[in-house]
Formats: structure tokens, sequence, C-alpha cells
């Protein structure tokens, strides 16, 4: 019970120093800059650096544009960041993350547009309008929530391309709430207008290109999105893993070895997540099991009077180097820890928190890929079900497997790369 799994396709880059152009690579007039506008979320840039990588190995010179000091530990050393937000503004953010992570539903929808995604839009715009005037790019690369970067390109004529770092709006999850989905529309109008345009469009698709780092495998039917709405699986590597991890720890890979499984909530789950980790530690602690939990140092408080054995606590971890140790991830359903996991063939148990996680959620289930539990509410004894479950029934390892190839097949960062390098 302890399935083998595949490394996810990787780029390996020593340098996304700016101005660095590997010997032999493309001539001064085929290169191109591109400038990547990212929240100040992990999972919204990792994805970005990979693609962020095999551009600069393509001989490409990128930067980017967010708030630098969460920024830099993510990218690699040298790498350019032009700096956007005030400290007043990254200060009211850090103050109002907690009221976010315990919210739900509506209400973290609500939260969501109205106190982080437009007003972190007009927060960034002075810096994103700077960036595209020092670096000059000839394209544009926008997270679907920076909604500074589609305005200022097209307030200069500047192709640009969103960076879907989740899948959950490609299926319409406000389908069945007409008047929500208007609701989000007018807040997007709204910000164009602030901004002086009059032509509104939804900046979270770009009718130039838009790269989603997942596909059909995972979705569900994607054969009618038009061409410029490209599917091309995540996009894994190029990023630094400097977290250390004791690898000594775990058991030797081999048949006597017993399954490894991560249990991690991402970097913002809130104060819930200290009853979930308990739950998971009851869960795992008479499992023939090796656990890696990802608990931040604010939920172990929390988290029981002892850890098990039989787990491996960890405030943070390197996650792309670990996995291919794993049997099977216990996750709260963010896109990236997701579409990393079936990346690397392993089955799920996915927790949905709030956001987008539910949908996410709900596709790993429904392509057969792992079972759902309830985040708030999961006992031990239904968390352990879930888990044996999935490392135990060859048909989740199986359905994780088609996704994997899926993944495979899409290209990840070396197609979104052909891509961007066709826009520009």
């Amino acid at each position: 019970m302890n399935p083998k799994t595949s490394r996810g396709r990787r780029v390996a880059v020593p340098s996304l120093l700016g101005d660095a152009v590997p010997p032999g690579k493309k001539p001064e007039r085929d290169r191109r800059r591109f400038l990547f506008a990212v929240p100040p979320l992990t999972g919204h840039v990792n994805p970005t650096v990979a693609v962020a990588a095999e551009l600069t190995a393509r001989g490409h010179r990128v930067a980017w544009v967010g708030r630098r000091g969460f920024l830099e530990p993510l990218l690699p050393s040298g790498a350019r960041v032009y700096a956007s937000e005030d400290t007043a503004f990254a200060a009211k953010l850090e103050a109002a993350r907690d009221e976010w992570t315990a919210l739900r539903g509506p209400a973290a929808l609500k939260f969501l547009w109205e106190e982080f995604i437009v007003p972190l839009g007009h927060a960034m715009m002075p810096g994103v309008e700077r960036a595209m005037d020092r670096f000059h790019p000839d394209v544009v690369v926008s997270d679907q929530q920076v909604l500074a970067a589609p305005v200022a390109a097209r307030l200069r004529g500047l192709p640009w391309a969103t960076s879907a770092t989740t899948s959950a709006e490609f299926t319409r999850p406000l389908a069945g709430m007409p008047l929500v989905e208007e609701w989000v529309r007018d807040r997007i109008g709204g910000f164009q207008a602030a901004h002086d345009i009059e032509d509104l469009i939804d900046l979270r698709f770009s009718d130039h290109l838009t790269l989603v780092f997942s596909t059909g495998a995972l979705v569900g039917d994607v054969s009618f999105f038009p061409d410029h709405i490209a599917f091309v699986g995540p996009a894994l590597g190029g990023r630094p893993e400097r977290d250390p991890f004791p690898f000594e720890r775990l058991d030797p890979e081999g048949d006597g070895a017993r399954p490894a499984v991560l249990v991690t909530l991402g970097t913002v789950s809130g104060p819930a997540g200290a009853r979930f980790f308990r739950v998971a530690a009851e869960a795992v602690a008479d499992l023939n099991v090796q656990a890696v939990f990802v608990m931040p140092s604010g939920k172990r408080r929390g988290a029981g009077p002892a850890v098990p054995d039989n787990v491996i606590v960890r405030e943070s971890v390197p996650q792309l180097a670990l996995l291919p140790r794993m049997s099977a991830v216990v996750a709260h359903g963010g896109h990236n820890t997701v579409c990393e996991a079936l990346a690397h063939g392993l089955p799920l148990v996915v927790a949905p928190i709030r956001d987008d996680q539910p949908v996410i959620a709900r596709q790993v289930e429904a392509s057969g890929a792992g079972r759902v539990v309830r985040f708030a509410r999961v006992s031990a004894d239904e968390l352990r079900t879930a888990l044996t479950g999935v490392l135990t029934d060859p048909a989740h390892r199986e359905a994780a497997a088609r996704v994997r190839d899926s993944f495979d097949a899409a290209g990840g960062a070396a197609r979104a790369a052909d891509l961007l390098e066709k826009l520009a």
C-alpha cells in the first residue's frame, strides 16, 4: 500500500534574473519582455514562477509586480520585482486576514470582492503602471485577482494574458445565482469605470489568451471553450524550495515502507484549522501510515496534547520535493495543492473551507481521484475512513493517474510559454 508516483513536469533553470540570457539563446530581436502581475497569495504566484523560468530559459526577460516583501521569498534570488501596494494597505489587508478566514459562503464572496480584490486593484494600480512604464513589457500576464494589470494594459494598448490559478470560474459556480453573478460583474465594471475605461469587459478572462492551469480530466468537458482559453495543466517547478525537511525520518522506499500522507491546509486556513489538525492527528494515530502535517505555529496550540509518533509536524515543507515520497494528500481544496498532488498521481481527501475550494473538491470527487469530507464538522472516524479509502481502493489511484497523464499531455509551463511567445 505504497504506490509509486511519477513526478510532474518541471522546469529546471538556475536563475530568473531579468537581464540574464543563457548562451546560445534567442538573438536580441527575438527576445521579449513578460511582466507578471500577482496578488499576495502563494498559490497564485507559484505557477507564474514555472512559466517565467521556461521563458527565461528561452532567452526572454521576465519581471513581477506585486508586494515586494511577499514575493521575494517565493522567487529565485535576483528576480526582478516592481513594488506595488503601499505599506498602509498591506497592513490593513493583513489585519483583515483573520476576519476573511472566518467567513463562509456568500459572506466570504462579498468580503473577497469588496475588501480584497477591488481594493487590491486600486492599491496596485500606481505600481503596476510604473512597472509597465519602466519595464516596457511586450506582454502582461495578470492573475485573475489582479484587476489593475488588465486595465493598465488596455490603457497602453498592450496584449495581456490571464493567469487562471483556479479553474473554478470556468465551471460557472454562480450560474444558479444570476443576481450574484451580476453583482460580481458590476464590481469589475465599476473598477474599469473608475479608471476611465468605457468599453467594459470581464477582466478575469483575457480575450487575447487565458491560461488555465488544469485540464478537462479534472474540470470536465472543455470542448466548447474558444481557442484563446488554453487548458495547459499545472505549471510546476522553477521556484525555490528553501524549507528544510528531515527526509531521513520517512521510511526508506520499498515494499516494507508505510504509506506516507501529506496533510496541509495551505497558507490561509484560519483558526478552524487547529480543530482540523487535532481531528487529523486522532484519525492517523492508529493507522499504519506516516503523516506529515504542515501546521503553522499559530495552529499548534489547539492541535491536541500530543502528536502521535507516526506524525511529523512542520511549519512549512518543500512540497514539490516531498510529494514523490507521498502516497496520498489530505488538503483544503486549494487549486495549487490539488493539482500538484494529482500531477504526481496522488489521490486526495479534500476538506474544502471557502471560496473556490468546494468547486475544486467536487472536481476531484467527480474525477474519481479522491473523497470529500466536511472541514468544520468532520470526525476522526470519518476522516480515517476517507483516508483509508483513497489509500486502499485502486480506483482512486487509477483516476489520479488519469488526471496526471492529462496534465503531462497538456504541456504545463512549456505549453504556456509557447502560447505567450505567440501572443508577443
